[in-house]
């Protein structure tokens, strides 16, 4: 059983900095009523987090690559505890805000390390179990957000979401020191512009669209946002041209299977996951339920996605990448209008039930094939650069679905006659605009990803970035989902 201790240190990070992603949507309206914070700060207190997951990846990945990965990982564990410590001591949202930011920060440290070093410690027969073991506590992180987030806030209040991880994260950062290797580091250095560029870029077009929908589309601090956004977009690709060793190698993009993969990761997580908070508020403000049967309420989702992609997870290998993402975005997009076809003003929480049991068969479908997707799509010396690039654009999508949602559905609220209509109407659009997002997504993918490492021509021959060991990684998770 010894051998299976480093699996358990990398298991225990994976899971609190994945359940950290949902077990916050069901606490939101406690944390409101307590520290007096407004719906903007709501959106901030989920969207920083998964902003600061999006914009770190692939830079925290190049650093674990010249520091060691073990190292990245710990120091990860490390800055999660603390800011989730401060998380629970919160006097107001800006604190939370900022402490949530910084969790994010050691989460990005520790999701873009994980799938390495599972790589560099199990080998054979011991690796494809190991990535299964991975790969089911990743799920169940998703399944158990919204009921733990539930026991928690109604049973110890809101704070006990964050301060429950302080104990797994001390046990997780012990057995890694003991049983870990330490691993080695790499000559080179960090693309600190493009990392710089990537982030601005990020965060501008999210403050852009929640300032937006709040203040108006001419509010002044919104268009300057989305100034700033779109510069720091161009920045990044520049700097990703003339760097020797950059993030992401634009090359790349001139593949139609990798960028239609990374458009179907993005919208595939914005249709799927950016409009649960303001479900997530709908039950517990408009129909009062307890954070627990809030939580419970999104169960359908959870629990189809998880049982879907284990069953799925050993079939899929069979067919062509674009067949079960594809099929899974249009999956999310049939949910997504059946919430639109069944919640209105005098629905309960049964008229979720369908569509988000469908949405969820679309989540077991698509998140097991994506990565591994992406990795065939690109040669195998930037494999980790393709899986790094996935995962990014995945938590990307869900910090700008937050957020283009939290616009569409703070107008509706507005407009409305009264709280339980313009609930109803916010849900009615956000729904909408999912289904479209994701229905886009498929065709997208249908039409463009192809199947195999060598389906396509390497578009710039002398095109470099080495690939490492997440690289690995993720070539033993396609071989195996």
């Amino acid at each position: 059983m010894r051998k299976w201790l480093p699996l358990t240190a990398i298991c225990l990070g994976a899971f609190i900095l994945l359940v950290d992603v949902t077990i916050v949507n069901v606490a939101l309206p406690r944390m409101a009523d307590d520290l007096h914070a407004s719906f903007t700060s709501l959106q901030w207190v989920i969207d920083i987090y998964a902003l600061a997951l999006a914009a770190l990846l692939l830079a925290v990945g190049s650093l674990a690559d010249l520091f060691g990965h073990r190292r990245l990982y710990v120091a990860g564990l490390v800055v999660f505890a603390a800011a989730s410590l401060a998380c629970s001591l919160a006097p107001n949202a800006a604190v939370l805000i900022t402490a949530r930011a910084v969790q994010g920060v050691g989460g990005a440290a520790m999701f873009a390390t994980s799938a390495a070093l599972v790589a560099a410690t199990y080998h054979g027969r011991d690796r494809g179990v190991a990535f299964g073991v991975w790969g089911a506590v990743n799920g169940a992180a998703a399944a158990a957000g919204p009921i733990a987030g539930g026991l928690l806030t109604e049973g110890l209040g809101w704070q006990a979401i964050f301060l429950v991880n302080l104990p797994i994260a001390v046990v997780a950062m012990i057995l890694t020191l003991r049983v870990l290797p330490a691993g080695s580091r790499k000559a080179g250095r960090l693309d600190l512009p493009g990392a710089i560029a990537f982030t601005l870029a990020a965060a501008a077009v999210t403050y852009a669209l929640i300032r937006g929908g709040e203040q108006g589309w001419d509010d002044r601090l919104a268009v300057a946002a989305f100034v700033v956004a779109g510069l720091a977009a161009v920045g990044f690709l520049v700097a990703e041209r003339l760097t020797a060793r950059p993030m992401l190698d634009l090359a790349l993009l001139r593949r139609p299977s990798f960028a239609g993969l990374l458009t179907g990761a993005l919208l595939f997580q914005l249709a799927a996951f950016g409009g649960l908070v303001y479900v997530s508020l709908w039950l517990q403000n408009v129909l009062g339920l307890s954070p627990v049967r809030g939580g419970l309420a999104l169960m359908p989702l959870a629990g189809t996605a998880f049982v879907v992609a284990a069953v799925a997870g050993r079939h899929t290998h069979r067919f062509a990448p674009r067949l079960p993402i594809g099929v899974g975005l249009l999956c999310v997009a049939a949910g997504s209008a059946l919430l639109r076809l069944f919640v209105g003003t005098g629905s309960g929480q049964s008229a979720l039930f369908a569509g988000l049991a469908v949405v969820g068969v679309g989540v077991g479908l698509t998140t097991p094939v994506l990565v591994s997707a992406a990795v065939e799509s690109v040669p195998p010396r930037q494999a980790g650069m393709a899986g790094g690039a996935v995962n990014t654009f995945r938590q990307l999508g869900m910090t700008l679905g937050i957020a283009l949602f939290g616009a569409v559905f703070s107008a509706r609220l507005r407009a409305a006659p009264s709280v339980r209509a313009g609930y109803a109407a916010g849900i009615d659009r956000v729904a909408l605009w999912a289904a479209v997002a994701a229905l886009v997504g498929a065709v997208v993918v249908l039409t463009s990803v192809r199947r195999g490492p060598h389906a396509e021509p390497d578009p710039a021959p002398g095109a470099t970035a080495s690939a490492d060991a997440a690289g690995s990684a993720a070539t033993a998770v396609s071989a195996r989902t």
